[in-house]
């Protein structure tokens, strides 16, 4: 198979694909790598090692896509990429396209054969390819909320950890899986006190017996969220529901509230964020305020620490990636039902129901769409 390695382009998106153990994997099972010159420079990966690895050097991301049978990415594709898919292509990738409907209908008129990684769901109901990206966020995020938090940068004053005589910071973090478990982690060894909600009384159980009670653990519904949100310094939004938009769990009157100089953390931004005033922001340009609390929305979080989550992603990734290429994906989707789960478009057709929800396009079943 002749698989694509382009060039990340969404702002400031370091990360890269495929790094080049990767490659010499997939090169040594008989497949042709082509990866974009410089892709991986911002994750410090010069074009040698690709070479090295076995991989073909292309300068223009238009050959890539032209050739490839299927494409690696990070990020979906922007408008731009749109006409470089071609019918029965293979785009292997983060989608998040709940809410995201002019990339839905994109992948759909291109008939490619798009497969998220944020879909692709373990029996236990893990998402073994998001996991690495959000544990990278859950620990990015206490970090961003602390630099906000100074006043130089608009933020209450407020450090976290406080010292001697003056109380720490409170964080309240909505959702404990990966990204609240690993944002909790952080928080409390920056020595703040935390505060964490979620509707599983035994995710909560299982939390309490982890973290050994340095932890305040609540079950999430409306009154207990408005009350930690009113107190605290610090919210990180971390709720997740495989392939569908998230639900707004604070609501603008919540933020209200606070003190101004607070500040909000969406990770869920992805699948639409989970406040009510949440908009998806960049690194160029990555905050907002609401009501006087600072709103932090980066879309790719992780890309600021791109080397560390370009080996994490490959890591995750890698042996799907074989799986496609020496398989084909027809019989890799036959064969591994987490790996079915991942599909989202299949050759003009929708294929993942809480995504057909939330934009509104009606969707088959995968055995209906393979059969048509």
């Amino acid at each position: 198979m002749i698989i694509g390695v382009p060039k990340e382009i969404k702002n400031n998106e370091y990360r890269v694909a495929m790094v080049p153990s990767g490659i010499r994997a997939l090169v040594e099972n008989g497949h042709r790598v082509l990866v974009q010159k410089s892709a991986g420079e911002g994750a410090g990966i010069p074009n040698a090692e690709y070479e090295s690895a076995g991989a073909t050097i292309i300068s223009e991301a238009e050959l890539i896509f032209k050739e490839a049978e299927m494409v690696i990415k990070v990020k979906e594709p922007l408008p731009q990429e749109y006409g470089l898919l071609k019918p029965d292509q293979l785009l292997f990738t983060y989608l998040h396209l709940a809410p995201a409907s002019e990339l839905t209908k994109a992948l759909l008129k291109q008939g490619v054969i798009g497969i998220a990684y944020e879909t692709v769901q373990l029996d236990n109901m893990s998402l073994p390819l998001l996991t690495p990206m959000s544990e990278i966020a859950g620990k990015l995020s206490v970090q961003v909320a602390a630099r906000y938090l100074e006043k130089e940068n608009g933020g209450s004053g407020v450090l976290l950890g406080g010292v001697p005589g003056v109380k720490p910071g409170n964080v309240v973090i909505l959702g404990g899986g990966t990204v609240g478990q690993n944002a909790a982690k952080i928080a409390l060894g920056m020595g703040a006190h935390v505060t964490l909600l979620d509707i599983s009384l035994e995710k909560l159980r299982y939390l309490d017996d982890t973290l050994g009670g340095r932890i305040t653990l609540l079950s999430s519904n409306t009154d207990n969220i408005e009350q930690a949100v009113k107190k605290a310094d610090v919210v990180i939004g971390g709720v997740l529901v495989p392939g569908a938009k998230a639900r707004k769990l604070v609501t603008r009157r919540m933020i209200s509230g606070m003190r101004k100089g607070s500040v909000m953390v969406d990770v869920a931004i992805d699948q639409g964020g989970c406040f009510e005033t949440s908009k998806a922001t960049c690194f160029d340009d990555p905050v907002f305020l609401v009501e006087g609390v600072i709103q932090y929305c980066v879309a790719n979080m992780p890309g600021c620490v791109a080397r560390t989550s370009t080996f994490a992603l490959t890591n995750a990734t890698l042996p799907y990636i074989l799986k496609l290429a020496n398989s084909g994906y027809e019989k890799a989707l036959q064969d591994d039902i987490p790996l079915r789960k991942g599909l989202n478009t299949y050759k003009g057709k929708l294929t993942n129901k809480p995504v057909a929800e939330a934009v509104g396009i009606p969707h088959v079943s995968y055995e209906s769409a393979i059969k048509n």
